[in-house]
């Protein structure tokens, strides 16, 4: 061997180390690196993210529609009445409306009746200090007119108990801006229940009307009729 090596000898050039492909470059006994997990590309179906709303990882379920809403305060909401009840005061006023309503024409025709058909009897007095009476009391016209005074008194007293059952108020509670309601769910209690309650003032003028002066110090304001029958006497908006 010469010395110096001679370069143009190719035995005489020191050993190469092996060279390989770059590293991470795919190739013999380098696998190839695929794309990162979830990545979109070849193989990879992409995954659409779920609708909005829908219940899944990172999506808070949404609560069914209502869920959280507190149900409406009415007159009756859990066996108890909401709103505020009539005062002794405003039911008084109401009854003397509803009086003055139905009595007023009926008063009317019960005077005509007695004014009009009215005959006195005519008396004579004998010699003898004897007094003798004929003729006297109600012409037919008379009679007419009172009966006819009567009758508007009965119809318009059931006029009246209809419009309880039917709204729960009546000219009279109209004015004074209160109602008569079923105790458990504030609704009107129909004409049928409306009769009984109107029975059952019976009840209240015993005792020296002492179940009309119940509301005085009831806490629901009732008298004696509405606890029989279920009912109170609220405000109305």
């Amino acid at each position: 061997m010469s010395y110096p090596p001679d370069p143009n000898n190719p035995y005489n050039k020191p050993p190469q180390p092996p060279q390989g492909p770059p590293q991470g470059a795919p190739g013999y006994g380098y696998p190839q690196q695929g794309p990162p997990q979830g990545a979109p590309g070849y193989g990879y179906p992409q995954q659409a993210p779920p609708p909005q709303g829908a219940p899944g990882y990172g999506y808070p379920q949404q609560p069914p529609q209502g869920y959280g809403i507190p149900p409406q305060q009415g007159y009756g909401h859990g066996g108890q009445v909401q709103n505020f009840y009539a005062s002794w005061g405003s039911r008084v006023a109401a009854t003397l409306v509803d009086g003055l309503i139905i009595g007023i024409p009926a008063s009317i025709f019960y005077g005509i009746g007695f004014a009009v058909g009215y005959e006195a009897p005519v008396c004579t007095t004998s010699r003898y200090a004897a007094s003798a009476c004929t003729g006297g009391g109600f012409s037919g016209a008379g009679l007419a007119l009172a009966g006819l005074g009567w009758l508007i008194g009965v119809l318009g007293g059931f006029w009246l108990i209809y419009q309880v059952g039917k709204t729960g108020q009546t000219p009279g509670r109209k004015m004074v801006n209160i109602r008569v309601v079923r105790e458990t769910d504030g609704q009107p209690i129909g004409f049928g229940m409306a009769f009984v309650r109107q029975l059952c003032h019976i009840v209240d003028e015993l005792v020296c009307c002492l179940g009309f002066l119940w509301p005085l110090w009831d806490a629901k304001k009732q008298t004696l009729s509405d606890k029989i029958v279920g009912t109170v006497v609220v405000k109305s908006n």
